[in-house]
């Protein structure tokens, strides 16, 4: 079993995640209509193009944007979340390696261990600390849907019991490194098909709306944090 989750299985999963993504990225830019959206996309490029790079790049630095600024415990649990969920999955050890037999023969370099556990465990604190917010705070909790419950089941479970295996804190070794990889591999075939899509469409939205500021509402004139 362990074999093929961690061979067919793995690679089946990798490809629909792709696959899915680039198909959700290009239907996105083929969705965009500037008449509709009152956006000159492919005019004006001495501002659009510095406002898709300001865009993107000042809502991936801490604190480079006003919605950042905003909700700063928000910001550090969103940021230690992603920092794991970025990392690990790419450079843990045993990640390459599987990567490696299955996927075309792509080698990746590893994390130290000790710093693969530190993300690991800070991602899992982070996300347990997102969902106790979005319990509290009822402005959140009334727009959290079934499905909402569901994708943040869905991204603390490969954590969960990637922890439980690797500290081996129930026993069964075995058992959870199972339940560890199908759940991110679960993950993988649903992030496409659902807002677990943000993966690749924070960039073409992000993207969007730096084009329609920097092009209509003057962003282009503006300089440091950016004012959205």
């Amino acid at each position: 079993m362990i074999n093929f989750v961690t061979g067919p299985l793995f690679t089946l999963s990798l490809a629909v995640f792709a696959l899915g993504l680039i198909f959700r990225m290009v239907a996105y830019v083929a969705g965009l209509d500037g008449k509709a959206d009152r956006i000159a996309y492919r005019a004006h490029t001495d501002r659009s193009i510095p406002g898709i790079f300001a865009s993107i790049i000042k809502w991936l630095i801490p604190g480079g944007s006003r919605g950042w600024r905003a909700q700063p415990v928000a910001a550090v649990l969103f940021f230690l979340l992603h920092f794991g969920a970025v990392l690990v999955p790419l450079f843990l050890l045993g990640h390459t390696v599987i990567l490696e037999n299955s996927w075309f023969g792509i080698s990746l370099p590893a994390l130290p261990a000790d710093l693969a556990d530190l993300l690991s465990i800070l991602s899992l604190v982070a996300l347990v600390l997102l969902v106790v917010r979005r319990i509290r705070l009822a402005k959140l909790r009334i727009l959290t849907t079934a499905g909402d419950w569901f994708i943040l089941f869905l991204t603390i479970m490969p954590f969960l019991t990637g922890i439980v295996a690797r500290f081996e804190l129930c026993g069964n070794y075995e058992g959870w490194m199972l339940a560890h990889v199908l759940f991110g591999e679960l993950f993988l075939i649903l992030a496409p098909f659902t807002k677990l899509s943000h993966i690749a469409l924070f960039f073409m939205s992000r993207a969007q709306i730096g084009m329609d500021y920097a092009i209509k509402r003057g962003g282009a004139a503006r300089g440091g944090a950016f004012p959205w």
